[in-house]
């Protein structure tokens, strides 16, 4: 398969599964009670274990491999960071904050990008950052759904229509990653590190704060059993 293609494939795969999240958000009927509380724990806490997973095992590795220079790599994931908690104060000021839809964008955009990169320079550590990308989108987009339906005047058909629009955006900088950062690997190495600060920030921040309940252990089990998943398919790729 043209190798362009088989980008296509995997980030339309990884962006599909925003809505699919979303979807099964959006079933009302069964257990609302749970669906509100131990599901809705255990998936936050899920991502944020993937989410770790997709730092250990393929974007610090990776950055740190395209960069000759420690002391550029830890700048570039103190960057990430700040500019993650920077952009979350912004919305906070304008009274904007989603701290799931934004988390769900704020590691999307980079990571997307960085998969593009990944790809056309022909890391073995690629696919796998891809599974990781669709195995956060999950559980974001069941989150993000929650979140944004708890607002006035929201609308179901509306909020699944703009996860499907978030689709295409995977591919788009996928793309764009693949044509540009295959000439600049450097460049590539500083943007893996950047998305594992920003994506540090936000773990700590938002996901891993709102995953826990008091007296109920499946939260924390969630983000074993996800980071336990992103370690077998490092494992299982040969990337760990």
């Amino acid at each position: 398969m043209n190798e362009i293609a088989t980008l296509l494939l995997y980030t339309l795969g990884a962006g599909v599964c925003i809505p699919a999240g979303g979807l099964l958000a959006s079933i009302e009927r069964v257990r609302p009670n749970w669906l509100d509380n131990e599901l809705r724990h255990f998936v936050i806490a899920f991502g944020g274990g993937v989410l770790l997973a997709a730092i250990a095992f393929v974007l610090v590795p990776e950055g740190t491999r395209y960069l000759s220079d420690p002391m550029s790599g830890a700048i570039a994931l103190l960057a990430g960071g700040l500019t993650f908690f920077l952009l979350e104060r912004f919305l906070g000021t304008r009274k904007r904050e989603k701290p799931q839809f934004s988390a769900m964008l704020l590691d999307y955009i980079p990571e997307s990008l960085a998969l593009g990169g990944a790809f056309a320079l022909g890391a073995a550590s690629a696919p796998l950052l891809a599974i990781f990308i669709g195995l956060q989108n999950f559980p974001e987009g069941f989150n993000a759904y929650r979140e944004l339906m708890a607002a006035p005047d929201s609308n179901r058909k509306r909020i699944l229509g703009l996860m499907l629009l978030l689709v295409p955006l995977g591919p788009i900088l996928a793309i764009a990653g693949w044509f540009y950062l295959q000439d600049y690997p450097v460049l590539l190495g500083v943007i893996m590190l950047f998305a594992s600060g920003g994506i540090l920030y936000l773990i700590f921040q938002d996901i891993a704060p709102q995953s826990r309940m008091r007296r109920h252990w499946a939260p924390p089990l969630g983000a074993v059993f996800g980071f336990g998943m992103g370690m077998l398919g490092a494992i299982l790729t040969g990337v760990a």
